[in-house]
């Protein structure tokens, strides 16, 4: 097992995606442990970048940790910051289907809109949803619109 590689420019694009994460794995002092191991797994299949906060003073000791963690989880190291370690591995083809949401057929979504006063409960309903329907903030069910196309693009075809 060996962790993958980044180019500079790469490296640079990860780096400003994980400014704003918050670590999702920390490293306590029994260190690098199988359950810690399994998160940080768990973690990048699920996000595909993430930080570790590593509570070991040692920078030497974070050094070794941030390349067994790449090494063990087939990750690329991206960043080494302080006590924080920012990890990043390609999602997963299923995953990443799920995550964006991306469903065949009719989905039933559970809609909770609070009462006017405040004092009473919410209403809650739960509505069937097909593919080319959304939410809207407000709570209503919107059919999504046909694709405007341009004059141009018409000419063409």
């Amino acid at each position: 097992m060996t962790a993958l590689a980044l180019t500079p420019i790469e490296r640079r694009a990860h780096r400003a995606a994980a400014h704003h994460l918050q670590p999702v794995v920390a490293v306590g002092s029994d260190g690098l442990t199988p359950a810690v191991v399994r998160e940080a797994d768990a973690a990048l299949n699920a996000h595909g970048l993430i930080k570790v906060r590593v509570f070991a003073d040692a920078r030497e000791t974070r050094e070794t940790m941030l390349a067994e963690l790449a090494d063990r989880l087939q990750a690329a190291p991206v960043q080494h910051i302080g006590k924080l370690l920012v990890l990043w591995r390609p999602i997963p083809e299923k995953e990443k289907v799920e995550r964006e949401g991306r469903q065949a057929g009719p989905r039933m979504v559970t809609l909770v809109q609070p009462s006017r006063s405040g004092n009473h409960r919410p209403t809650i309903k739960k509505v069937k949803l097909l593919g080319n329907q959304r939410v809207t903030a407000a709570g209503r069910v919107k059919r999504k619109e046909a694709r405007q196309i341009s004059p141009k693009k018409r000419a063409e075809d």
